[in-house]
């Protein structure tokens, strides 16, 4: 009914046998690159790839959304662990449970992780000022991944529905959806995301995102009716800063909460 509302011919079929992952080709060029760090979503690959990409000088973090990704990332050679609160914009990390109507927030997750690795925590998800850094670094976080707070940034370049929906934010307009790629990721509620919510015909990651992708394209609407427009919860407390000037005063606001100032 979507494409009929919109005048498009349905999607062909998703091509079957399409997996997600790690290409060779991508093991390639990112050992031919030897970036200081090398970071993984959805787990980590399977085969020798951890291996070969620690032997070529390169860290090697993922994602964790519970005590027991943790353990399994420590297990499979990780050298850090991305700790992503439910509060999170984008897609969700998950690789052992991908329950969208579940999940822990980020501060009770930093400490369960703290109790199941001793592997550094990098705490993402919900931070946007001096005041979830402190408070992420006193639950026991060696640092913190920031997202959806650099999105307003003149050095950013989010498409102009998404950066005005990031900046007309409110609390509570975010949802998690597997209804645009098949896997949960937060964003704007749209209708789409509204009325798909429940629905279990839906296909597989990455095929169902073959799917939706021609409505994205098509939607013309003034109220993002179809979008893909992802971002945390914390949006409303977004600042529009340049990345340095936020970077610093980020930093500032850290030393100040740390120190009793803030």
């Amino acid at each position: 009914p979507y494409f009929e509302e919109l005048g498009l011919p349905l999607p062909p079929t998703p091509e079957t046998g399409v997996e997600e992952g790690f290409s060779a080709e991508q093991l390639d060029a990112v050992l031919a690159a030897r970036p200081p760090v090398v970071s993984f979503h959805f787990g980590l690959p399977s085969g020798d790839a951890v291996a070969r990409i620690k032997a070529a000088g390169s860290k090697v973090v993922s994602t964790a959304t519970t005590p027991d990704e943790a353990r399994a990332l420590e297990a499979a050679g990780a050298d850090a662990i991305i700790a992503q609160g439910w509060e999170a914009g984008g897609h969700r990390g998950a690789f052992e449970s991908e329950d969208e109507g579940t999940g822990l927030g980020l501060f009770s997750l930093i400490p369960l992780l703290r109790d199941a690795t001793d592997l550094p925590i990098i705490a993402a998800g919900g931070i946007t000022d001096g005041r979830g850094i402190a408070a992420a670094l006193m639950l026991g976080a060696e640092g913190v991944q920031i997202g959806t707070a650099y999105l307003s940034c003149p050095e950013a370049s989010p498409k102009p529905k998404h950066l005005a929906a990031v900046q007309a934010a409110a609390p509570g307009d975010t949802r998690l959806t597997r209804a645009v790629s098949g896997r949960p990721a937060r964003g704007l509620a749209t209708r789409f995301w509204r009325e798909m919510a429940g629905e279990e015909a839906r296909a597989p990651f990455p095929q169902q995102r073959a799917l939706t992708a021609p409505l994205l394209a098509a939607d013309r609407s003034g109220d993002n009716q179809f979008q893909f427009l992802l971002y945390g919860q914390s949006a409303p407390l977004i600042r529009a800063l340049p990345a340095a000037e936020l970077t610093a005063r980020l930093a500032e606001e850290t030393a100040a909460a740390l120190s009793g100032r803030g």
